[in-house]
């Protein structure tokens, strides 16, 4: 590359400002951005195989399947995986109750999460409310110890927050506790809607945590309307979102979540994907 060359790219990243450079670093990237299938769990329970070609032919990269997904047997999670491949999506990663973080739950969830080509296994929530910090304190004991078995596989274990974490017990933030307490191979995936109707800040969180927000559930948020907002409605500050994942959280793919609007489940998942691509200029 030239030194004209060099100081014209510089010179457009500064005159586009944050939302260019944003744009940039995602084409240059090419972080998948995907679905939680949480979104459309009612067209999932009717027709799986039709939902997900839906989901496919719409555009998105990648999905994640959720708790439900663990009572398949070997031969059904076989069957998911050749139609992912054939549809072209792929599914980075699994949300999962304690069941698979439990010496009788980790073998099934090891198998199934390896037929299907998954490098995380998140824990979504845990199986009751934690009311003191050394319950989260214990949770990051169950972490590491299931990453520990997960690593042997090639897997790593992840955890999701929802609001509960970010609300202090006793003086301290149970997010940051889960943080501190946890191997730093562990992927805290961040869903940012809960983190802004808790009243935290995403990107102070995603800088003060580098390479751990390997993903995000992109959901939105609004005071009035709640989490009933589609992708770019609500208040999230999701170009500064970005910036921060891309240039230090260590982000890996995007997932889309929504818990309903007032469209249907497949034309809200449509329409958020679209806004993606508009805010970020990548489609």
């Amino acid at each position: 590359m030239s030194r004209a060359s060099r100081f014209s790219r510089r010179s457009f990243i500064a005159a586009t400002g944050a939302a260019g450079s944003v744009a940039l670093l995602a084409k240059q990237k090419k972080i998948p951005i995907g679905l939680e299938l949480y979104s459309v769990r009612d067209e999932l329970k009717k027709n799986p195989t039709a939902t997900l070609q839906a989901i496919g032919k719409m555009g998105y990269e990648c999905v994640e399947f959720y708790a439900p997904y663990f009572q398949w047997d070997t031969a059904h999670a076989k069957q998911v995986r050749k139609q992912l491949d054939d549809l072209g999506l792929r599914c980075y990663s699994t949300h999962n109750d304690m069941k698979s973080f439990t010496p009788d739950g980790i073998g099934h969830a090891i198998e199934l999460n390896k037929l299907l080509g998954t490098q995380y296994i998140v824990l979504a929530s845990p199986n009751h409310e934690l009311t003191a910090i050394d319950d989260y304190k214990q949770l990051a004991d169950t972490l590491n110890h299931a990453n520990r078995t997960f690593e042997l596989q090639g897997l790593h274990a992840g955890y999701h927050n929802h609001d509960a974490e970010w609300h202090p017990i006793d003086g301290q933030v149970p997010m940051q506790v889960l943080a501190a307490k946890t191997d730093k191979s562990i992927m805290l995936q961040l869903d940012v809607g809960t983190c802004v109707a808790a009243g935290a800040d995403p990107v102070t969180w995603i800088n003060s945590h580098p390479k751990r927000i390997r993903s995000l559930h992109l959901k939105d948020w609004s005071p009035d309307k709640g989490y009933q907002v589609l992708f770019g409605e609500g208040v999230v500050p999701w170009k500064k979102v970005f910036a921060a994942a891309e240039s230090k959280g260590g982000v890996e793919y995007y997932l889309i979540e929504q818990e309903g609007s007032r469209f249907p489940e497949l034309e809200t998942a449509d329409r958020c994907l679209v806004a993606y691509h508009d805010l970020r200029g990548t489609k």
